[in-house]
């Protein structure tokens, strides 16, 4: 007898459920791969997207190489930058995003540095607009009374003007070493902004100092920074690791190679665990 050329369905089913497959399966295989990529890369986007716009509006990480805001914040402290509050720019573009709140006085904040806006730097505000600063025997006076410094460091007992006395006379400006890094245009400046008071820090423009008073390259010798060039201000320390500031500057490419190696090598022995999580 011959066999049958079409099974009963009794048949066809046991031979689907014993492992051979169906004539649609291959289709079935196909479409379901097909979504499991696109949902990969969906999933890979939307993350790339959430980072960008954290970074761009959030937070964004940065590293100090210099230790003018020591012992506040020392060298090589990572920290995350909390840029939400001062209106975040828009990327590729002019605009920004309105602030939520202004600059205040004492407060630490991290800003394009004027003369190369490339460069981010992150010092204290003591002065904004309106106010008269003034520097005397290293003590800070703002609208004439003395300002509470628990925070500032020092590290030399001579005075020295434009350092320790601030403003210097107009006699003085002229006669300053450029070896004590005055900016000649902040020279030729400074004198339109200086009264018999003090310094007077025009409207939108602040007045900043690093804590270690006497290593820190700020307003004194550049002059006035614009609100508008805030980026943010430290939110904590998410890793802190212990090398010099010449190693974090370096931007030779064997030298970077180096540095690289080196972090690997001495992670654990380096890094300084208990400023994890410090906050400002």
């Amino acid at each position: 007898m011959e066999p049958d050329v079409n099974p009963t369905p009794r048949a066809a089913e046991e031979t689907v459920l014993s492992g051979s497959p169906s004539p649609d399966a291959p289709a079935k295989a196909k479409a379901a791969h097909g979504e499991t990529a696109w949902e990969t890369v969906r999933s890979l986007l939307v993350v790339l997207v959430g980072v960008l716009c954290f970074r761009t509006f959030v937070a964004e990480a940065t590293v100090i190489p210099t230790g003018s805001m020591e012992k506040t914040i020392m060298v090589g402290d990572h920290l995350f930058l909390n840029k939400l509050l001062y209106g975040p720019q828009l990327p590729y573009t002019p605009w920004r995003i309105p602030p939520i709140r202004t600059v205040h006085r004492q407060e630490i904040v991290a800003f394009h540095y004027p003369l190369n806006p490339s460069t981010m730097f992150v010092k204290r505000v003591i002065g904004i607009g309106g106010d008269v600063v003034r520097v005397s025997d290293k003590r800070v006076f703002v609208n004439g009374k003395p300002l509470g410094e628990p925070y500032v460091e020092y590290q030399y007992p001579n005075m020295l003007p434009l350092r320790d006395n601030f403003p210097p006379s107009l006699a003085q400006i002229e006669t300053l070493p450029a070896a004590w890094g005055l900016d000649p245009t902040w020279a030729r400046e400074m004198p339109n902004a200086i009264k018999d008071d003090g310094l007077h820090v025009p409207p939108g423009y602040l007045f900043v100092m690093g804590d270690n008073r006497d290593n820190s390259w700020d307003s004194r010798f550049w002059g006035f920074v614009p609100e508008s060039d805030v980026v943010g201000e430290p939110l904590f320390v998410f890793w802190s690791y212990d090398a010099p500031s010449r190693d974090w500057m370096d931007e030779g490419l064997r030298g970077r190679l180096e540095f690289d190696a080196s972090i690997l090598w001495n992670f654990l022995k380096r890094t300084r665990w208990s400023r994890t999580g410090k906050s400002f």
